[in-house]
């Protein structure tokens, strides 16, 4: 991957409370002419909230909003909504999030709401119903797959170690949960591994970004291929990463050594990968798709 010469993209400011600590962890959306960026900002409350910003080449940011469009809306999610995974299926943007019930005793889950695309992409925040498809299991790094297989919605989230996978007929009721892939001992991400954002369909199946850690919690970026039509068939996973923390803005913040995507687009043949920088500011890194996968 090759880091955009003028990241970060995004960083903290003291113009908004709500976001003068740390931006990070962005999903992305290519919609309309536009690179949409939804992105993690916590304040001095502590709390994470969502914003908004946006790009027509993906790499310089033309708009930023300057009030959160999604935060923190029942006692579910009452210390912060976090980490956004945007996936859009017939006019519809389904969001994927984690709901942080309690800071203190880490009391995560995953939570899913809605939006329509014309509402997004001219910024009206009319999100729909809020729920937690797995109520009071602590679980997070959900995504959705950008089309359903044999009729059924499919996504990725993690239950600790592991990325799993589970069906659903309507996006409440949700099944067939099982492990993808774990970490494995002795390599970068021997602790943990979860999604980054939702897979890109490519010739030759399902792109997958995701994480790892190892256990001095050095956050990596790794690949998946995924069978187009059975995406629990893993055909590929890389042996390396593809991003590692090595410049300052990966390797110094509120939590050091972390390259942490939510989110990424093709544009013609170039994958951009945004991500989070030592949980502090906002970063894009791109690469050829040829290269990527020879």
């Amino acid at each position: 991957m090759k880091r955009f010469q003028g990241n970060p993209i995004l960083r903290p400011t003291s113009e908004h409370a709500w976001e003068t600590r740390a931006v990070f962890n962005t999903a992305t959306l290519y919609a309309d002419g536009r690179v949409h960026i939804l992105y993690r900002a916590v304040g001095n409350d502590g709390i994470s909230r969502l914003g908004y910003a946006s790009s027509s080449d993906g790499y310089h940011i033309e708009e930023r909003v300057s009030s959160p469009v999604f935060e923190p809306a029942n006692l579910t999610e009452k210390d912060g909504c976090e980490d956004p995974r945007l996936t859009l299926q017939s006019e519809q943007i389904i969001m994927a999030y984690t709901a942080l019930r309690d800071r203190v005793s880490n009391g995560h889950q995953i939570a899913l709401t809605s939006i329509a695309l014309d509402d997004f992409i001219n910024k009206r925040w009319n999100w729909g119903e809020r729920w937690t498809p797995f109520a009071g299991v602590r679980n997070k790094d959900a995504a959705i797959l950008p089309c359903k297989v044999s009729g059924r919605y499919v996504m990725f989230h993690r239950i600790d170690p592991d990325i799993c996978i589970t069906y659903s007929d309507d996006l409440q009721r949700w099944s067939d949960i099982k492990a993808i892939i774990g970490p494995r001992m002795g390599k970068w991400d021997c602790l943990k591994v979860g999604a980054a954002g939702p897979p890109i369909e490519i010739n030759e199946g399902w792109l997958f970004i995701y994480h790892g850690s190892n256990f001095e919690n050095v956050y990596r970026l790794g690949v998946l291929l995924l069978d187009k039509g059975d995406p629990e068939k893993v055909l590929y996973r890389s042996e390396r990463p593809i991003l590692e923390p090595t410049t300052d803005y990966e390797r110094f913040g509120r939590v050091p050594n972390v390259v942490f995507s939510c989110g990424a687009i093709l544009m013609d043949d170039q994958l951009l990968i945004y991500y989070g920088g030592a949980d502090t500011v906002v970063c894009v890194a791109t690469c050829n798709l040829s290269e990527l996968i020879l």
